[in-house]
């Protein structure tokens, strides 16, 4: 996270050092991501760094970055996913990483986006599943969901997607906040608190491994819960693009057992008034071989974002790909 963020100060540092013709060509692209301990930030940071060519670098032919020239993508940190939703429906940012259930309530106005829906939504890119972790303390166990009732939970940060799930997931049952001292914290503040003894457990959704999670499980040691059957069935139908998954025995070195959870995946999406031929050039450097590069030596779940699963469960969310993605999607064959 420190390279990306150095990155992101050495582009805007340099570009500014550029002459005012060179200046005037300068374009910035904002992508919301999520709190700097989840996997929204680094992995947003990565598509920055991937996408970014500021005016006066290197060209892509002569080895440097093929990112879309004149373009500096800056990663923000937010709320994720319903924050980014929002913000990009606003035009306060460019772009934004979200989960697929929140992408497809705030598109058409159900669930906590009752009578507000975002039209202007548009997709470019599936990115990668993120995983439900249920943290707790290490050494403790839950029988089930239902045992979290009168505890102290924390139900991840207000405007986020995984609040939005685990509220309508522990629903069924019949956990809801008047039965749990519930805290709304983002990943970072939840492992500390849960760390210091302030929680008895927290959820949070992201893809593994997620960096708060390992500095827990290096100190403090953590547990992670496996829902049964029922829960995971039940959780399904309650938020159907939440599905079951498993986060693999060693995944964090202190919990060497599988846990069987549900599973959302991370989207990449635009506003659709963002012009087409801006946002085809970049999906064209999204999936270029230096991005390639660039994603395999970062975050460790940045691996598995290949354009082969590009448009994975994309149909099925009901969210129009942006025109300027589509069209990059179609030359290369994706795409009749």
């Amino acid at each position: 996270m420190k390279m990306i963020t150095r990155f992101a100060a050495v582009a805007v540092a340099g570009a500014m050092m550029i002459g005012t013709a060179s200046a005037q060509e300068m374009k910035f692209f904002r992508i919301g991501t999520g709190s700097a301990g989840g996997t929204y930030f680094p992995i947003g940071g990565l598509i920055a760094n991937a996408i970014s060519n500021p005016p006066g670098s290197r060209p892509c032919g002569e080895g440097g970055n093929c990112g879309v020239p004149g373009l500096v993508a800056i990663a923000q940190s937010t709320n994720a996913s319903a924050h980014n939703v929002n913000a990009i429906q606003a035009g306060q940012m460019e772009a934004g990483l979200t989960g697929a259930a929140t992408l497809n309530f705030a598109y058409n106005g159900t669930g906590v986006f009752e009578g507000n829906a975002k039209k202007d939504l548009r997709v470019i890119a599936n990115l990668f599943p993120e995983d439900v972790h249920l943290v707790l303390p290490k050494g403790t166990t839950l029988d089930s969901l239902k045992a979290l009732e009168g505890k102290r939970v924390g139900i991840a940060q207000a405007g986020s997607g995984t609040q939005i799930a685990v509220e309508l997931i522990l629903a069924t049952q019949g956990i809801t906040r008047d039965n749990i001292e519930e805290a709304e914290l983002n990943n970072t503040q939840s492992a500390e608190r849960l760390a210091d003894g302030q929680l008895d457990a927290y959820f949070y959704a992201a893809g593994t491994p997620v960096a708060a999670m390992i500095q827990l499980d290096n100190t403090k040691g953590m547990e992670l819960y496996s829902w049964t059957d029922e829960e995971l069935t039940a959780g399904n139908n309650a938020v159907p693009y939440y599905i079951k998954s498993k986060i693999p025995g060693g995944t964090y070195p202190g919990v060497q057992y599988d846990v069987d959870t549900l599973a959302v995946s991370g989207m990449l999406v635009a506003n659709a008034n963002q012009d087409e031929e801006l946002v085809y050039e970049i999906t064209k450097a999204l999936w270029s071989d230096t991005a390639r590069k660039l994603l395999d030596s970062g975050h460790p779940k940045a691996k598995v974002i290949t354009v082969e699963t590009a448009l994975d469960g994309v149909e099925g969310i009901g969210v129009p790909l942006h025109p300027g993605a589509e069209r990059y999607y179609r030359e290369i064959g994706m795409l009749q």
